[in-house]
């Protein structure tokens, strides 16, 4: 994993409500941008580490798909993409109830 520098393009948490896809989703964006480096254990005291705990990290954009289900709002999204990340090293998309976006997204 990040420990060996191995980074994907995406990842796919799965499993049911509760068990922590979103916090460790969370962990995975703090690892990638932790200001100690890209690391399997972020320090969590960086401004970084703290601002995403805190939901204020800029370039980590939480999307409800299960609020967001117009083509509309995933153009938006795919628009967004292209720009490069404004603070951290990586712009981490976290994509809750992503098999409600509809087909037509």
């Amino acid at each position: 994993g990040l420990s060996l520098g191995r980074i994907r393009h995406a990842y796919l948490f799965s499993g049911t409500r509760g068990v922590g896809k979103t916090t460790i989703a969370r962990l995975l964006a703090k690892g990638l941008n932790c200001e100690t480096g890209i690391t399997a254990t972020p320090c969590g005291q960086c401004d970084t580490c703290r601002e995403i705990e805190q939901g204020r990290f800029v370039d980590l954009i939480e999307i409800d798909a299960a609020s967001r289900t117009r083509v509309e709002d995933t153009r938006d999204l795919l628009d967004n993409v292209q720009y490069a990340p404004a603070r951290g090293r990586f712009k981490v998309y976290l994509i809750d109830e992503v098999h409600m976006l509809s087909r037509h997204t």
